[in-house]
């Protein structure tokens, strides 16, 4: 079995929470397997989850940010293509732990929009996406992501919204996105989180209801957890959520309708 799943929705929403408790479900659930984590949000929130510090020259922009000093200061050998420099520089960047490892985009290499990172990203992507069983991707909150098309496919997208207008605004505008620049997925999953068990989750159904494509379906909804609240703001690892919390225990069933 071969996913690459991809968790996207407005900023503040949890997607970078829930991609973690997604990652602890896999490494709950199968031994041996490879998987890469790839966070391509700027604002790089995987690593402060899961109590990893991760510095800026381990990142992409960190890479792209020496790759210019370096053509500035005409220290590229004149034998070597740009493209095989940056490539094995970009190939760098992948932090290796003992379960799974990461790939952090980090923040732009200067003034200007992210369009080499993204460039490269892509290319990465598409190469390494092929050596694991199971790749997670944290989308921006901005849309950067969905106009990059990568080869590999995306078996897998997961749409999460919060209990607000902003939120289930966002999630339509991801798939009109998707619409747009020709995105295929096998599925396409919408999960409401830190939604209150009332009448406001009618909302966000009757909303999935709506769309009438086969393809994009109401993934269910998790509860606010006061415990993941604590962890995320001591700096605790998330992967070490007791198994019995309530939203672990919900998020599991969810996930397993995705795997």
């Amino acid at each position: 079995m071969k996913k690459i799943i991809s968790f996207s929705g407005k900023g503040g929403v949890g997607k970078s929470t829930l991609l973690v408790l997604m990652l602890k479900y896999l490494l709950d659930k199968f031994k041996d397997v490879d998987i890469l984590v790839i966070d391509a949000d700027p604002d790089a929130n995987i690593g402060d989850i899961i109590g990893k510090e991760i510095h800026f020259k381990e990142t992409i922009g960190g890479k792209m940010a020496e790759f210019k000093q370096k053509i500035q200061k005409r220290l590229i050998p004149l034998d070597v293509s740009k493209d095989q420099i940056v490539e094995s520089e970009v190939f760098d960047s992948l932090i290796e732990t003992d379960q799974f490892d990461i790939l952090e985009m980090g923040r732009s290499e200067g003034e200007g929009c992210y369009c080499s990172i993204n460039n490269y990203l892509k290319r990465i992507i598409d190469i390494l996406a092929k050596n694991y069983d199971f790749v997670l991707i944290d989308a921006p909150a901005g849309l950067e992501y969905f106009s990059r098309k990568t080869g590999q496919k995306v078996t897998d997208l997961v749409i999460v919204s919060d209990p607000s207008k902003m939120g289930i605004h966002t999630m339509k505008r991801i798939l009109e996105i998707t619409k747009e620049v020709d995105l295929q997925f096998e599925n396409i999953w919408i999960l409401g989180n830190r939604f209150p068990e009332n009448s406001i989750r009618d909302i966000l159904e009757k909303e999935v209801l709506s769309i009438k494509e086969d393809h994009v379906k109401l993934l269910g909804f998790i509860d606010n957890s006061d415990e993941i609240s604590r962890m995320n703001i001591v700096g605790e690892n998330l992967l070490q959520l007791p198994t019995e919390t309530k939203a672990y225990k919900t998020a599991k069933q969810l996930f397993a309708e995705i795997i």
